[in-house]
């Protein structure tokens, strides 16, 4: 599991631009919380971040032509087998929504996708 970093969303390739709505579907649903060493930063923050990314993934995918489903456009939404948030308490989100994303992350992602043969330099 991997959230790319914020300024890579709009240059994905194809597989990891939907590979990354999945992989923020389950962790906005009964993923969240459950430790995993790439992704363990997100836990640290409101869960609305993670809805905010989420969004910006998914804004991406329709600009391209995607249709993922509308259910999860909705901030307490977390899956068909998770329990939605009550009210999930909107928080200001900045840019990069998370910290970690700094430039030390960047060149990491650029290496985790150069490895896989994307180039997007």
């Amino acid at each position: 599991m991997r959230l790319w970093h914020e300024s890579l969303i709009t240059k994905l390739p194809r597989q990891q631009l939907l590979g990354q709505h999945r992989e923020c579907c389950a962790l906005r649903g009964n993923g969240w919380g459950k430790k995993h060493q790439t992704v363990d930063y997100v836990f640290t923050h409101d869960p609305y971040q993670l809805f905010a990314y989420h969004k910006l993934v998914m804004d991406e995918m329709q600009r391209r032509g995607y249709h993922p489903n509308e259910k999860w456009t909705h901030k307490n939404y977390r899956g068909q087998s998770c329990p939605p948030y009550e009210n999930l308490k909107e928080v200001t989100v900045h840019s990069p929504i998370y910290a970690e994303h700094d430039a030390a992350y960047l060149d990491e992602c650029l290496a985790n996708l150069a490895a896989k043969g994307i180039d997007l330099s």
